[in-house]
């Protein structure tokens, strides 16, 4: 299966919104969805740091991995945004149709 769900957090609501209309116009993803107040806690620069984010799931086809991670990467606000692809082993048929046709370019 060559379909992938890319998970992204970004600092806000209105960031997760302007990714997500970038990626839906250019049909880089089928489906974005995001859980608000996400508690992340991490290591950054010697501290531990605690921050409440926004989670958006990205999900899509492989091939489309490079282009969505270069859309984060140029407008998210952290320096060193979180992109991680996961792949998906197995969905049901006509989710994976419907996927692979909303990505079409």
């Amino acid at each position: 299966m060559d379909i992938v769900v890319v998970y992204c957090t970004v600092p806000n609501k209105q960031l997760a919104k302007e990714i997500t209309k970038v990626l839906m116009k250019h049909k880089l993803a089928a489906c974005v969805s995001m859980i608000e107040n996400i508690k992340s806690t991490f290591s950054w620069e010697g501290e531990i740091c605690k921050e409440t984010e926004v989670l958006m799931m990205i999900k899509t086809r492989r091939a489309n991995y490079g282009k969505i991670k270069l859309v984060i990467e140029d407008m998210h606000s952290y320096n060193i945004p979180e992109i991680i692809a996961l792949p998906i082993v197995d969905c049901s048929e006509d989710y994976l149709k419907w996927l692979i046709k909303e990505t079409e370019s």
